[in-house]
């Protein structure tokens, strides 16, 4: 079963989250964004996530709260938040309509683009950038869905309930790298290479981080044959992959 206010939590800080990244590595998503001066917008749901993304100079970033934002979209439910992301839910600004230009071309065609990446035409990904991008650009939307998993969903919480404290790394070699943070049984993802990890999971190619990504092979057999490398502290890796099990549910 699927959660919708953990849902709600992946949905703005894992997938819009990625905005972030999405601007700093696909050369097209700078081209869309024209506007002039800085324009931040706040999501704020009852009952859930709130964040503000600001766009400024074709790149954007996003903090938590939205109490400073030029236009505000709030939620009646986690459920109308979803709504958002899949497409069934239009929503309507409280704050900022001369914004509202920029809310329907600028970011609606980013956000068109981040979709393009995180599910792509297969053809699309023959492409060695695109690839590496779309791989990227998922790695860094599942890290932040393990901490939002650890922190809301009830098995999730299970599971972060018996992780010690301290930094998991989690990375592709040679590609992008992540740090799932643990502190009183809380998680933080940080898309950062972790300096001082007590545990690391590492994939031995971004190829194979790609196929397992989209399920077309077995993680344990990976880690049979040292296609993903674990090592450290073991009972820390083992309820990440429990909750990474869980990831596969909400981003399906």
């Amino acid at each position: 079963m699927i959660d919708q206010r953990t849902l709600a939590y992946i949905n703005l800080y894992g997938v819009l989250g990625t905005l972030e990244n999405l601007c700093e590595l696909a050369p097209e998503a700078e081209s869309i964004l024209t506007n002039k001066k800085p324009i931040s917008i706040g999501f704020e749901v009852k009952g859930g996530p709130s964040a503000t993304i600001t766009f400024n100079k074709g790149r954007c970033r996003m903090e938590q709260g939205c109490a400073k934002c030029d236009v505000k979209l709030p939620f009646s439910s986690c459920e109308k938040f979803n709504g958002l992301i899949d497409g069934t839910v239009t929503p309507i600004p409280s704050k900022g309509f001369q914004h509202i230009k920029f809310l329907l071309n600028d970011f609606t065609k980013l956000t068109d683009l981040l979709n393009k990446y995180m599910r792509p035409d297969p053809a699309d990904l023959e492409d060695e950038d695109f690839f590496r991008i779309s791989t990227t650009l998922m790695m860094y939307t599942i890290s932040v869905a393990i901490a939002q998993i650890g922190n809301n969903d009830e098995i999730g919480k299970f599971s972060a309930s018996n992780m010690v404290d301290g930094e998991i790394a989690f990375s592709i070699k040679g590609g992008p790298a992540a740090t799932v943070r643990v502190k009183d049984h809380r998680l933080l993802a940080i898309k950062k290479p972790s300096e001082a990890p007590r545990a690391i999971m590492e994939f031995s190619s971004i190829k194979l981080a790609r196929d397992l990504f989209d399920g077309k092979v077995n993680a344990i057999a990976c880690v049979g044959s040292g296609d993903i490398v674990m090592k450290g502290m073991i009972s820390m890796l083992d309820n990440l992959n429990r909750i990474l099990d869980r990831v596969a549910l909400y981003l399906a």
